[in-house]
């Protein structure tokens, strides 16, 4: 008897339904991304006002602040989760990496306003919410390059930390 030859399995090509369902799921998180930052604006105007002062005057800054606070949060929550067999542990792990993406996302609220001030409208007339909301949606717009969503989260982390910890304080060249 002769060995068959292995079945070669192709992939199967993608349908419309495959299609549909990536396009919507990004759509879907890019939306929930520009309703965050709108609810942020409206909770928290003065941190988001912080970080779009401090996002506009000192952005390396905001990255290297976000990037030093977010890789020791990153292993912390991946060495807990794996070495963790408490499932309390795992879900704080879970809880942790929410929270600090949340912040990261709070923090891209200021961004965002900060590019919504860069296109202004008539309609404004001192709505920042409207700002947030134009600058959200070309900010989500320019997440489909994939390289820009972890740079600008790293920065808005930064920058939440810099706003929050310094709310005494302007950012410098900030107006008055």
């Amino acid at each position: 008897m002769e060995d068959a030859a292995p079945a070669c399995h192709l992939p199967r090509p993608m349908n419309l339904a495959d299609v549909f369902t990536v396009v919507l799921s990004v759509a879907g998180v890019l939306t929930v991304f520009v309703g965050w930052w709108l609810a942020i604006a409206g909770l928290f105007p003065r941190l988001v006002e912080g970080c779009a002062d401090r996002l506009g005057t000192v952005p390396l800054k905001c990255f290297l602040v976000g990037l030093a606070g977010a890789v020791p949060l990153i292993l912390g929550v991946i060495v807990l989760g794996k070495i963790s067999t408490n499932p309390a542990a795992k879900l704080l792990s879970v809880a942790l990496a929410m929270i600090v993406l949340l912040l990261a996302l709070a923090g891209t609220a200021g961004l965002a306003l900060r590019i919504g001030r860069g296109l202004p409208a008539a309609s404004d007339r001192g709505a920042a919410w409207r700002c947030v909301r134009r600058g959200g949606i070309v900010l989500a717009i320019t997440y489909g390059t994939i390289v820009l969503l972890p740079l600008t989260l790293l920065a808005g982390l930064g920058a939440v930390v810099l706003a929050g910890f310094g709310r005494g304080e302007k950012a410098p060249g900030a107006p008055t």
